[in-house]
């Protein structure tokens, strides 16, 4: 069963890293990929996102149109970072899994999800 892991957190903190931190923690999540990758727990290596002033967001305009605003606008300090798609028996082990995650500045929470199946 799929299971998508969702890295939250605050980008602004990740941008504070000195060059240095963010080499030693980009080696701690290569070793976490390292060490599951080998297991068949990663269906998908997932993906880093842009800090969140690159985003557009897309809305429902007043008259039901789409209109697309610039980045995201509502009040959070954490937002979504990452994503990494796993493949588990069940959420329990799932949850086993992101909890080796080296958690981090810029990265405070991890979520997981079951991937909805339409088969």
């Amino acid at each position: 069963m799929k299971f998508a892991m969702l890295i939250f957190g605050d980008d602004h903190e990740w941008s504070t890293l000195s060059p240095a931190d963010e080499q030693d923690l980009m080696k701690q999540i290569y070793g976490w990929y390292e060490r599951w990758q080998p297991t068949g727990k990663i269906a998908d290596g997932g993906v880093e996102l842009q800090p969140r002033e690159t985003a557009k967001t897309v809305r429902a305009g007043a008259d039901g149109q789409p209109m697309i605003i610039d980045g995201p606008y509502l009040e959070l300090k954490e937002v979504i970072g990452g994503v990494v798609l796993l493949e588990c028996d069940d959420i329990d082990e799932a949850g086993r899994i992101a909890a080796t995650w080296p958690l981090a500045a810029g990265m405070s929470a991890l979520e997981v999800r079951p991937v909805m199946s339409r088969e």
